[in-house]
């Protein structure tokens, strides 16, 4: 047993909030003010119907079963798991952690614009659909989640937490409702909101709080993350070689790019909420101690 070290604690939670605010910067303005962000957007999503019949019911099931009602039911449970082990103000936070994570989604997929290329004139009309609001609601569900459950359950929750969000991201590609670049910024929102709240966490813990380095689960922390970097790095080499096919519109492309431009788009969604789960899930234990001191 040992005093938590608040201090680091709170220096890499603020790193963790400046260093996922900058990647959704660079996402946003790749993918909405670049010609090849909108390109490559428009391949994983004109992709999307390889095998589409296949997919089609489990998809729509998935994204049917969020809403707003189950949003507030689920938002409702955090909230009274972290009250019933007597943690009001992680109740407080994990709250704010999904509210924030919904609200910013929806102020910036109405407040940002998409301007218009030519690359997808199809969808021209929709505008802006950066971040997806149903990639945000399985998110950020899912790390509130791991942020409420006691140390034995964390582990668990957030390998099932990550890939249900993953599919979510995944699905909301595969229903031609959302781009990949949505997905990932949805993930980094939620990433933003979890460091926050670790700091509100911070911010009422006792300074003698004590933690147990067997609560903080490194080995499930580093599965997640290297697992999610091998994801992406392999998301990055299936679309660089995809630029090469640059020159031909997306909709004229052959079957094998538009497949590679789908899978290679998936892969990097399931990697970014893999890389944010295994974030959150290596600080947990010190922003939420067993021994409250």
């Amino acid at each position: 047993m040992r005093v938590t070290p608040r201090g680091g604690t709170a220096v890499w939670l603020v790193l963790l909030a400046l260093v996922q605010t900058a990647a959704f910067i660079v996402v946003w303005r790749f993918a909405l003010y670049t010609d090849v962000g909108q390109w490559i957007d428009t391949v994983a999503l004109t992709g999307n119907r390889i095998g589409r019949d296949h997919i089609e019911d489990p998809v729509d099931r998935i994204l049917n079963a969020m809403s707003v009602v189950s949003l507030l039911a689920a938002t409702v449970t955090i909230g009274f798991i972290a009250l019933i082990r007597g943690r009001v103000a992680l109740a407080v936070a994990a709250t704010l952690l999904i509210a924030g994570a919904n609200v910013t989604t929806q102020l910036l997929k109405y407040g940002l614009a998409r301007p218009d290329y030519g690359i997808d004139p199809e969808r021209a009309y929709v505008g802006n659909s950066l971040p997806s609001g149903h990639t945000t609601v399985a998110a950020s569900v899912a790390v509130a989640l791991v942020l409420v459950l006691p140390p034995k359950g964390r582990a668990f929750a957030a390998v099932v937490g990550a890939a249900y969000a993953a599919v979510a991201g995944v699905a909301t590609l595969s229903a031609g409702w959302h781009r990949p670049s949505d997905a990932v910024a949805a993930f980094l929102v939620v990433g933003v909101w979890a460091a926050l709240a670790g700091l509100l966490l911070l911010i009422t813990q006792r300074e003698q709080a004590k933690v147990s380095s067997a609560d903080a689960h490194r080995g499930v922390a580093l599965l997640l993350g290297l697992g999610g970097l091998l994801a992406i790095a392999g998301c990055a080499l299936a679309l660089s070689w995809l630029v090469g096919q640059r020159t031909t519109a997306p909709a004229e492309l052959p079957r094998h790019p538009l497949f590679v431009g789908y899978a290679g788009s998936a892969a990097g969604i399931a990697g970014t909420m893999g890389v944010v789960m295994a974030l959150a899930l290596s600080a947990v234990h010190r922003i939420v101690p067993r021994h409250k001191g």
